[in-house]
C-alpha cells in the first residue's frame, strides 16, 4: 500500500521509519546534521514549495538506503493516513 505525503508524492508504507514533526524535531543539532547530510547525499525530496511541517524518512531494502521526504503536510495528518498500514 501507499502514503499520500503532499504534493502528489507518494511512499510505500512498508518503507516507512518515521514521520517526524520538522519543527520540534529540529531543535536537536543531530536532527539537524542528519537533514543536511542528507541533502548532501541527494537523498532528500521536497514535496513542497511552502513551509516544511514534517518530514518522513524511509529505507528501500533493495537499494538499502534512506531517503528524506520534506513536506507540508502534518505528521498528524501523514500519521492518519498510515493508521491502520503502520504502527503509527
Amino acid at each position: 500500500m501507499y502514503v499520500h505525503i503532499g504534493n502528489g508524492a507518494m511512499v510505500k508504507d512498508s518503507e516507512i521509519i518515521g514521520v517526524f514533526d520538522i519543527e520540534r524535531a529540529t531543535v536537536s543539532q543531530d536532527t539537524r546534521e542528519y537533514l543536511r547530510t542528507a541533502a548532501a547525499r541527494k537523498r532528500d525530496v521536497s514535496c513542497t514549495e511552502e513551509i516544511p511541517r514534517s518530514f518522513v524518512v524511509t529505507f528501500d531494502r533493495e537499494i538499502l538506503d534512506e531517503r528524506v521526504y520534506v513536506s507540508r503536510v502534518s505528521p498528524r495528518t501523514i500519521a492518519g493516513r498510515a493508521k491502520g498500514k503502520l504502527d503509527v
